[in-house]
């Protein structure tokens, strides 16, 4: 097959979930045989042609320059040139700024939609935006040829909404069983005795109720808060919290084994998600066996079932710290290490992905819906 994958700032990751299952994806397709492209920005700090036998393809972004707005131009930009190429499968991951353009994409293409989390709900969004992004959703639901669904909540969500089926497919993740005590002492914190916390520092994954709830707590453990706080709700929490000594804000870390080991040692991994699918930083935490605490909503829910520990509001997040260590509940942190070796490993997500294809290579029917 030749794939073309859209809607990711790139490969290698440097930047969130979508690019990291587009350089594990990708990269096992292309080992597989598969024609592979994936396009990345203009300005992408890597600058090869080629990623272990995939192909880049840049184009254009403008976002370094006018913000936002840029995004779209991307998209279009890649868009179009996907029209040159012939592909037998673009795999479009998101939305948000594509949706205008899917009427642009080839017709002799396949146009597959990976439809991402509920994003007109993200509060960073005002009104007016929010509604132009379920109306982008709606665009990519109805005109994609068929969408993938990363948890079972998108799934019926999708279907009910706008009565589409979907296939389902997860995220995945490697199983981390080599930890080295070493790269955690460069942080200075000891073996778990400290807390954790990453994610994009956006209201709706909760940063603000956990570390409000580590402010109450007596609990004495520093909590490592991983993620670019450079924004403007950064801003507002690092002046929140900056009389607080137990919270250190310590920016992205894209170094994967450095955060395997720090989400191996520590004691409470905490995952304030509310939006969203199958979340990749979460199942990371349970492959890397971390003792996870999680915003309870049927998103996290769905995923860690009974095998971890919820909160709803900063309150809970006290109790929470000042009770539960580790140590005492590793039958949790086993059950969810041998859910992602059975449920949410990369090469059975990876071959999902390739027979979902065939298959609607084969069905060879524009429009169908997915059975």
């Amino acid at each position: 097959m030749k794939i073309g994958i859209l809607g990711t700032r790139g490969i290698p990751n440097n930047y969130g979930g979508f690019e990291q299952f587009a350089e594990f994806f990708a990269t096992y397709a292309a080992k597989e045989g598969h024609d592979v492209f994936v396009y990345s920005p203009h300005n992408h700090t890597y600058s090869g042609e080629t990623f272990e036998k995939v192909n880049l393809i840049k184009c254009y972004d403008p976002e370094h320059k006018i913000g936002t707005a840029g995004q779209f131009i991307y998209d279009l930009n890649c868009i179009l040139d996907a029209r040159k190429r012939n592909f037998d499968i673009i795999l479009q991951l998101g939305y948000t700024s594509s949706a205008f353009w899917y009427g642009l994409h080839p017709k002799n293409s396949v146009v597959i939609t990976n439809m991402d989390g509920l994003e007109w709900r993200r509060s960073k969004y005002n009104k007016p935006v929010q509604k132009l992004l379920k109306i982008a959703e709606k665009w990519a639901a109805t005109k994609s040829d068929y969408l993938i669904a990363d948890s079972l909540g998108i799934q019926e969500y999708l279907l009910k909404t706008h009565s589409k089926e979907s296939e389902y497919i997860a995220y995945g993740a490697h199983n981390f069983d080599t930890p080295n005590e070493e790269i955690i002492n460069s942080y200075k914190v000891e073996k778990y005795n400290f807390n954790l916390i990453m994610a994009r520092f956006e209201p709706e994954n909760n940063l603000d109720m956990v570390l409000e709830g580590v402010l109450l707590s007596k609990d004495e453990k520093p909590i490592l808060v991983i993620g670019n706080h450079n924004t403007k709700y950064g801003d507002y929490l690092k002046t929140k919290f900056a009389s607080c000594k137990k919270i250190q804000f310590l920016g992205a870390i894209y170094n994967l084994n450095h955060l395997d080991n720090l989400r191996y040692f520590s004691n409470l991994y905490f995952h304030g998600h509310t939006v969203g699918g199958t979340n990749p930083s979460l199942l990371e935490a349970m492959a890397s066996q971390a003792l996870i605490a999680a915003h309870r909503n049927h998103f996290n829910h769905g995923v860690l079932k009974e095998n971890a520990f919820y909160f709803e509001n900063s309150l809970d997040v006290k109790k929470i710290l000042e009770t539960i260590k580790k140590i005492d509940n590793l039958q949790f942190v086993k059950n969810n290490f041998e859910a992602i070796a059975n449920n949410f490993n990369w090469n059975k997500i990876n071959e999902q992905y390739l027979q979902f294809f065939s298959k609607c290579l084969a069905r060879n029917s524009k429009g169908a819906k997915v059975k």
